[in-house]
C-alpha cells in the first residue's frame, strides 16, 4: 500500500497516477483519506485527554476516599467520562476502519516510462532476441506428443483432480527439474540465496504483499482455516521480514525462491486445457529483492537481464514488452514481460513477469531500514533514520511454460525432442527424449 505520508505530501501526483490508470473514481478518495487521518489523529488526542483525566480523577477520588473526605463533585466530574471515550473509540475504529479500507484499494504510483493504455493492447514491445522459426514439419499439439511419448498424462491428472493438472513422467520429470536446477545455478552465482518457502500463507500476510482484489479470484483457499495456497513464492518471501527493521549495510537482499504454485486460473479451450501453459499447479523460480531506494530501478533491469539471460541459453526466441497502465495491476511500479516465440500457433507469449513495486509491498508488511544520514545531536554521532525498502520480482523460470516452449521450439519431425544444450549437463548427458 501507499504510505499514508506520501498521499498526503503528494495528493496531485496520486490523482494524476489514477487518471493515467484510468481509475479517476478514486480520485475522491485521496482527499478523503487525507481528511479522515487528520480526524482520526485529532480525534485520538482528546481520547488520550479523556483518558489521562479519567485516570487523574479515580487516583483523586481513591485519595479524597482514603482522607475520608466528601467525593460527591469528583464523581460528578467522572460520570461522563467513560461514555465520552466509549463515543471516541467508536469513531476512532471508524475511521481507520476507512483509513485501511481507502489504502488497500489505492494503487501503487506508476513510474513515468510505463505507456499509457487500457488494455493488453497498449503493451509496449520493448525488444526481440533471436529468430523465430517455423519448421518445414507440422508442428504436434504439445500434450498430445507428451503423452505419445509417455513423457506426460493429462487424462489420468483430470481424472483424480480435475482438468488443468498433469502427471510428468520419465525423461520430463528429469528435464523439469534441470529446469530448476539451472536456473537455480546461474542465480545463486549472481548472488541470490535459494529459498524454499511455505505453500501456505495467512490471509492477513497475504494482503499486506498484494492486492486480493487482484489475486483472490485466481487463489485457492483453505478450507476451514484461513489460508491461501501460494500463488507465486514472491508472495511468503515478500512477507518472511515482515515488521522488521535491516541493516542498510545487509541490503541488497537477493533471494531465489524455488517453489510449487497454485492457480485457479486456467485456459477456456484448444491446447490451454489439455497442455502445460496454464496449470493449477507449477513449478517456478522466482527472483526477489529487498534493496534501497536508490538500487531498485537498476536491480529492476538486472533482474530483467538474469531471466533474459534463462532463455538466450535456452536458445528461444523472446521479445521483452513493458506493460501499459490499464495491464498492470495494482501493485508493480513498471512491469516487463518476457514472452517466448510458440512456433505452432506463431505467435509470443508470457513467460517471465518482472516487476519493480517500490515501497508498495513494504509498507503493507512495514519493512523499513536504518539509513544513516549525518550526525546526530551529538559530535561524532550518526543519525539513524529508518525508510522503507523497495521489494522487486521476476520471474527466473516457471517450468510449465517453459517446457511447452521448448517441446514447441525443439520438437523434431519423429515426434522426439531435442534437449537444449544449456541443460544437457543436468540431463546426465541425455541430448533427446521421446521416440528417437
Amino acid at each position: 500500500m501507499l504510505d499514508i505520508r506520501f498521499i498526503r505530501e503528494n495528493s496531485e501526483i496520486v490523482k494524476k497516477d489514477l487518471k493515467r490508470r484510468n481509475e479517476e473514481d478514486k480520485a475522491a478518495w485521496v482527499d478523503e483519506i487525507i481528511a479522515k487521518n487528520d480526524e482520526y489523529w485529532n480525534l485520538k488526542a482528546e481520547s488520550d485527554k479523556l483518558r489521562n483525566q479519567r485516570n487523574i480523577l479515580t487516583r483523586e477520588i481513591n485519595e479524597l476516599q482514603k482522607q475520608g473526605r466528601d467525593i460527591t463533585k469528583k464523581v460528578k466530574e467522572a460520570k461522563d467520562l467513560p461514555d465520552s471515550i466509549r463515543q471516541a473509540d467508536e469513531r476512532l475504529q471508524q475511521l481507520d476502519e476507512r483509513v485501511k479500507y481507502i489504502l488497500a484499494r489505492l494503487p501503487n504510483v506508476l513510474h513515468e516510462s510505463v505507456p499509457v493504455g487500457i488494455d493488453e493492447r497498449g503493451n509496449k514491445e520493448i525488444r526481440k532476441w533471436g529468430k523465430p522459426k517455423k519448421p518445414a514439419f507440422e508442428l504436434r499439439v504439445h500434450g498430445e506428443l507428451l503423452e505419445e511419448n509417455g513423457l506426460a498424462d493429462f487424462r489420468r491428472a483430470a481424472k483424480i483432480s480435475g482438468s488443468g493438472f498433469v502427471f510428468l513422467k520419465g525423461k520430463l520429470v528429469q528435464l523439469e527439474l534441470a529446469l530448476i536446477q539451472f536456473a537455480a545455478d546461474l542465480l545463486a552465482k549472481k548472488g541470490f540465496t535459494l529459498v524454499s518457502p511455505p505453500l501456505m500463507m495467512g490471509r492477513k500476510h497475504y494482503e499486506s504483499v498484494t492486492s486480493l482484489n487482484d489475486f483472490e479470484n485466481v487463489m485457492y483457499k483453505v478450507d476451514g482455516g484461513d489460508s491461501y495456497l501460494i500463488a507465486t513464492s514472491e508472495h511468503p518471501i515478500a512477507a518472511m521480514l515482515e515488521d522488521e527493521v535491516l541493516d542498510e549495510a545487509g541490503l541488497p537482499i537477493k533471494l531465489a525462491g524455488i517453489s510449487i504454485c497454485f492457480r485457479r486460473e486456467i485456459g477456456s479451450h484448444g491446447v490451454d486445457t489439455r497442455g502445460l501453459f496454464r496449470m493449477h499447479q507449477f513449478s517456478k523460480v522466482e527472483q526477489f529483492v529487498f534493496c534501497k531506494p536508490k538500487d531498485s530501478w537498476k536491480i529492476f533491469e538486472e533482474l530483467l537481464g538474469n531471466a533474459e539471460e534463462i532463455f538466450r541459453k535456452l536458445r528461444i526466441p523472446y521479445r521483452v514488452v513493458s506493460i501499459c497502465t490499464g495491464d498492470i495491476g495494482s501493485v508493480a511500479a513498471k512491469k516487463y514481460d518476457i514472452e517466448a516465440w510458440f512456433p505452432r500457433e506463431e505467435s509470443y507469449k508470457e513467460v517471465v513477469s518482472c516487476s519493480n513495486c517500490t515501497s508498495y509491498q513494504a509498507v503493507g508488511l512495514n519493512i523499513r531500514y536504518k539509513k544513516k544520514s549525518g550526525n546526530g545531536g551529538k559530535a561524532g554521532e550518526e543519525k539513524n533514520e529508518k525508510e522503507y525498502v523497495h521489494t522487486l520480482n521476476s520471474t527466473a523460470v516457471a517450468t510449465s511454460r517453459a517446457l511447452r516452449a521448448i517441446v514447441e521450439n525443439y520438437q523434431n519431425k519423429d515426434g522426439s525432442i531435442t534437449v537444449p544444450t544449456a541443460l544437457v549437463p543436468y540431463m546426465k548427458g541425455v541430448k533427446v527424449i521421446g521416440k528417437r
